[in-house]
């Protein structure tokens, strides 16, 4: 039984990680992409002013995506945290009242 609340604890708390790091994952794509779109925006023959404005506009909203999604996934792994937490004092609670006879 104690093995198996561990075990479930640590698949929690695999799946959080796996959860940032996807976050963080996507967050670097889309700034990279963002930076690639700068860069194509930076290479043409449109003015500088409009191109530096654009180039903003693009790494804000990559980045307000990026921090969104980090968020959400930081969100995701707390409440993985709270329910594995849940968890084990419910089963610590039923092992309690099986050993002293009162399930």
């Amino acid at each position: 039984m104690t093995k198996e609340i561990t075990h479930d604890v640590e698949a929690l708390e695999v799946e959080a990680e796996k959860i940032l790091e996807e976050a963080r994952t996507r967050a670097n794509q889309i700034l990279l992409e963002a930076r690639e779109e700068a860069k194509k925006i930076l290479s043409s023959q449109l003015p500088l002013d409009e191109v530096k404005t654009e180039c903003d506009n693009i790494i804000n909203k990559a980045r307000a995506e990026a921090d969104e999604k980090t968020k959400d996934s930081e969100k995701k792994a707390a409440e993985i945290g709270i329910n594995a937490d849940k968890k084990v004092k419910e089963l610590t609670e039923l092992m309690v009242n099986i050993v002293t006879g009162k399930s």
